[in-house]
């Protein structure tokens, strides 16, 4: 509690300064290493393609993903629920804006009344020459207040509201990076299995006529029933795994579908026709860890939030302190007739100095700063988390992507081998320097490493998108612009 005696020259002060109390906001040190651990070894990486930071999305040389990214950067129900977030927030600082101003409002009013001369009043009056039981009134005042903010309350709110506006406004933007993202990332699966289905619709094929061929031999006698019942084995082995991965196309499809703002189905035929895995393009400007703070949307919004918390502390402190405020009042009335209205002896003026002071009441606005403070100490742990989780990001999304694609080079090599290898061992079958064993055995083999080469790939494609979305790709941040509109 302030003391009493200086209590006049503070005010004075603070309306000659236009001081607030309580504390002032002062963006938090993060600290951050000068690059990523991961850095020189995606620089490394070669690649067809260029990435460009805020439409990466074209960057994979796919038209039919970059299409799918803007069609739901257009229609999807997320963005449009972030949209009307931020207009809600924009309300909020008006109204904390139009606190400041002063207020003004008209009133006016016209009453027509019938006397009793039952009451004391009316019998009185009853006994008047010419008395009326008919009486009439007529009023019309404009009024005007205004609340001093003689200590900062409602600047600090000013602040608080403008702090929550921008922050709803960056995450719009992180829900259009995500968005983005999942998109990329949905259609990507999708290519990815695609083509392990394939890759399992073809060693199907393969199955059967290495089963045709055992049945011949059988026939012929050159072949015993148990390697018949081996390859029908190894067939029924690889005809399970269509509907696994069947079930998961399907249900990345609807995913997409969704996240375009579509009925499930809608784009199905349009995917039907099989594409390769998009491959990552090269990522060059990546900056470094402290661009991150300007770049990510997620932590524009844990600043700005921290921002707010601390202006509420200010704001709970000027309960503190004495509210003041003027109203003033101009009009006219008449209790005769509505022609007298405006005229000078109906005029009618008034002004007033308010004072509002919670004196009794310091155990609650202790409270009320308390909350805030713990408030704004909660928003800081929060802001320092999002910083250190998002170098992280980075740093898994550049690992994952180094690895995956090396994984796929090598399983590319072992994929060449394993089929000249499996071409060998049925041409030994057939002269019977082999038995049937090796050739499922090389079947397995290749198709288990086919499919796991599938998987890298498209692991990889997926690890450059995580990294786009990770180093805050697809907009433009303040310090450089507006929000992207590709």
């Amino acid at each position: 509690m302030p003391p009493l005696r200086p209590l006049a020259l503070l005010l004075g002060t603070c309306l000659m300064a236009g001081c607030a109390v309580g504390p002032d906001y002062h963006r938090p040190v993060a600290p951050l290493s000068s690059r990523y651990l991961g850095q020189p070894s995606v620089e490394q990486r070669s690649s067809t393609s260029q990435a460009d930071l805020i439409a990466w999305w074209e960057s994979f040389g796919d038209p039919m993903l970059a299409g799918f990214v803007v069609q739901a950067l257009e229609q999807n129900l997320d963005l449009a629920q972030a949209s009307a977030r931020v207009m809600q927030a924009r309300a909020g600082l008006g109204a904390a804006n139009a606190a400041l101003l002063p207020s003004g409002n008209i009133n006016g009013q016209a009453a027509r009344a019938y006397q009793s001369v039952e009451t004391p009043l009316g019998q009185v009056l009853d006994f008047t020459p010419g008395y009326d039981r008919y009486g009439s009134s007529y009023e019309l005042n404009l009024g005007a207040s205004w609340e001093i903010d003689a200590f900062g309350g409602l600047r600090r709110g000013r602040e608080a509201a403008l702090a929550d506006y921008q922050a709803s406004e960056a995450g719009a933007v992180a829900t259009r990076l995500a968005i983005a993202a999942q998109v990329a990332d949905t259609y990507i699966t999708v290519r990815g299995l695609q083509a392990r289905l394939d890759i399992a619709n073809r060693q199907v094929r393969t199955q059967q006529d290495l089963l045709e061929k055992v049945q011949l031999l059988y026939e012929k006698g050159l072949a015993a029933s148990y390697q018949v019942r081996q390859a029908e084995g190894q067939l029924a082995q690889v005809q399970a795994t269509v509907p696994v991965l069947q079930t998961g196309l399907d249900a990345a499809t609807n995913a997409l579908d969704v996240m375009l703002g579509t009925p499930p189905g809608t784009h199905r035929p349009q995917l039907a026709e099989r594409r390769e895995i998009p491959l990552a393009p090269q990522i060059t400007a990546m900056g470094t860890p402290a661009d991150l703070l300007r770049r990510r949307p997620d932590l524009i919004v844990a600043e700005r939030r921290l921002a707010a918390s601390n202006a509420r502390i200010g704001e709970a402190v000027a309960e503190y302190y004495p509210k003041f405020s003027l109203s003033a009042l101009l009009g006219s009335a008449t209790a005769i007739s509505s022609s007298n209205l405006f005229s000078g002896g109906a005029s009618q003026s008034a002004g007033v100095l308010g004072l509002r002071w919670r004196l009794f009441d310091f155990g609650r606005i202790n409270a009320r700063i308390d909350q805030a403070k713990g408030q704004e100490a909660e928003a800081l742990a929060a802001y320092r988390q999002s910083v250190l989780r998002a170098t992280e990001d980075v740093e898994n999304a550049f690992s994952a992507l180094v690895n995956r694609e090396a994984q796929a080079t090598t399983l590319t090599q072992g994929e060449t081998s394993l089929s000249q290898a499996r071409q060998s061992s049925f041409v030994a079958y057939q002269k019977g320097t082999a038995s049937l064993i090796d050739v499922l055995n090389a079947d397995e083999t290749l198709l288990r490493t086919s499919d796991t080469r599938a998987q890298a790939r498209t692991e990889s494609a997926r690890a450059a998108v995580a990294a786009f979305r990770a180093l805050g790709g697809g907009w433009q941040s303040p310090g450089e612009g507006s929000l992207a509109t590709r």
